[in-house]
């Protein structure tokens, strides 16, 4: 049937779904009564339009500003560099870091063909002032993630700004995203400065 097999082919083109899966969610989705489709389908395409990037940071907001940007009880003298906001919720699942973040929104990979130009890396140096002590590199533990590190300690330690990165609890080639809770704990706790 090609409407079914164009449900089968949207959905294998989500991370993480092979084929199996999606068969399994497109089965599920035909078998919902309409009005639980409805809803499905109106709070994806609300989320779509509502969902933005925090005009600070880069994090996912619902308004300009994000709720971590904007507690006014976080150490604003510490930033977390991230990948991207996936990265955050598992730092903020960990209950160990209560400073800011930035989220670069990836990292330099010429293969894939992303540079320097493709990172939110200007946002960045803008917020490096005064107030900042530190900035603690907090990138997936690649060849990728590790260029993408020793450029940004190189602009940071011209500010005369404390570069750290977190700890190796998590392994070579590992995700931030995937890592458990005491693992990203002690990845922040055993930071050491570059």
């Amino acid at each position: 049937m090609k409407s079914l097999d164009n449900i089968i082919d949207e959905f294998a083109k989500l991370p993480g779904i092979g084929r199996k899966s999606a068969m399994r969610i497109a089965f599920h989705v035909l078998e919902m009564e309409d009005e639980e489709l409805l809803n499905f389908i109106t709070i994806l395409k609300e989320a779509k339009e509502k969902i933005k990037k925090c005009e600070i940071c880069g994090n996912l907001t619902e308004n300009d500003i994000c709720e971590i940007c904007s507690d006014e009880e976080r150490d604003s003298s510490i930033i977390c560099i991230v990948k991207d906001s996936r990265d955050i919720i598992a730092f903020e699942k960990s209950k160990t870091y209560n400073g800011l973040y930035h989220v670069l929104g990836g990292i330099i990979d010429p293969l894939n063909g992303i540079g320097v130009d493709d990172l939110d890396i200007d946002k960045l140096t803008k917020r490096l002032t005064g107030n900042v002590k530190e900035v603690i590199l907090a990138l997936d533990p690649s060849l990728e993630g590790e260029t993408t590190s020793l450029y940004l300690s190189k602009i940071i330690k011209e500010k005369e700004i404390i570069v750290s990165r977190i700890a190796s609890g998590i392994p070579m080639g590992g995700n931030i995203e995937f890592s458990d809770i005491a693992t990203l704990s002690r990845s922040l706790e055993g930071r050491k400065e570059i």
